[in-house]
This record gives C-alpha cells, structure tokens and sequence, in this order.
C-alpha cells in the first residue's frame, strides 16, 4: 500500500509517519488486505485543534474517508482511523462481495463527467446592476466518473466516502439516480420519470 502523509502549514515528523503507516497497515491486515493506496492529511482548525483527514482507496473505485479532529494530533488521527475500521466493518461482507463484481465489470459501465466547483454567489446590495442572469465562477475544474451501481451499493459508496449525495447510473436501466443524506437521518433516492423505476418510495439504511 502507497502511503502520502502531508501536513498544511505543519511539519509531519517521522515519528508521525511511523504511527500513520503502522495503523493503517493493521487496518488493512484486518479487512481484506488489499488496499492500494492512502492519503493522510493534518491541518490545523483554530489555534486548538489539529484535524487529521484520512483517504483509502481499498479497490477498483473504492474510497472510504474519515477524519476527526482533537487537540493532540495523534489523537486526531487515531480517531479518524477508528471510524475508518467502523465503517469498513459495517460492509465487510458487501465489500467482498463488490470486490467480486468490479473485477468483472466492464469499462463502458463508468461514464465520465466534468465536476465544478463554483465559488459563492455574492449578495446583491455587493455587485453592480446587471441585466440577464450572471454566468457562475468556476473556480475549479475536474473529471469525475459516474459508476454504475445498485442503490444499496451507491449508498454504500456515499457513506464510505463520507459523502452527503452521490451521483450513480441505476444498473437496472442505465438512467442516471442519486441518493443523498436528508436532515432527519434517512436516505433520500431520486429516480427521474422515465427511467422506468419512477414513483419510489425512499430508501433508508
């Protein structure tokens, strides 16, 4: 497993490194042993806090995020890697199963997208008087691939990576869906009139 430990404006001594790569090489002996690389990030929030951000990508489009933040930053980190064992540990037996299926699943099932991220809109009494509507600024720019997925398997994939919603092509008709996080806890699921699996009731995990 390739390993990347970075800190934002902090200096990741080795003895840091050698706490963040014997962790995650237990993590990964216990569940599956097949990661294929890490990003670990620390940063500092305030004065107080260091948060640790930890990314593992565990097989063929297969991320699982987490962090956590304390005012020691060992503590931080050995936080985020005890949600990261949590999650990967509540699908254990289903990421076996979709290590399984990736392997054999074609290319032509993932379609590629561009992904924006816009900066915030300023309020109106900040901009001049201007007829029409204002093309958004784009501040970022990237390619993202839509997979193709069940809807348990997207909601999966949406709580690995720590994620409020997810884009994905229902594998039963190709039509593009997405689940998402709603306040009171459930999973919202949108599937558009015309892909042929309209009026569903929302899933919950």
């Amino acid at each position: 497993m390739e390993l990347s430990v970075q800190g934002k404006q902090i200096n990741v001594g080795d003895a840091l490194r050698a706490h963040v790569q014997e962790k995650l090489e237990d993590l990964n002996a216990k569940f599956f042993n097949r990661a294929i690389d890490a990003t670990v990030i620390f940063s500092r929030e305030g004065h107080a806090f260091f948060n640790a951000h930890v990314s593992i990508r565990i097989g063929k489009n297969i991320n699982v995020v987490a962090e956590a933040e304390d005012t020691d930053i060992y503590a931080a980190f050995d936080q985020a890697a005890v949600k990261l064992a949590k999650q990967l540990r509540r699908y254990k037996n289903r990421l076996r199963d979709h290590h399984r299926r990736a392997e054999d699943m074609p290319d032509d099932t993932i379609l590629q997208a561009r992904s924006y991220t816009i900066a915030p809109e300023q309020d109106d009494e900040d901009t001049k008087e201007s007829s029409g509507e204002q093309a958004p600024i784009i501040v970022a720019e990237m390619t993202t691939d839509i997979l193709t997925l069940s809807v348990s398997t997207a909601v999966m994939h949406m709580d690995l990576m720590h994620q409020n919603a997810l884009l994905f092509r229902n594998e039963s008709h190709g039509g593009l869906n997405m689940v998402y996080r709603r306040p009171d806890g459930h999973v919202g699921w949108v599937d558009p009139v015309g892909n042929g699996l309209s009026a569903h009731k929302e899933a919950a995990e």
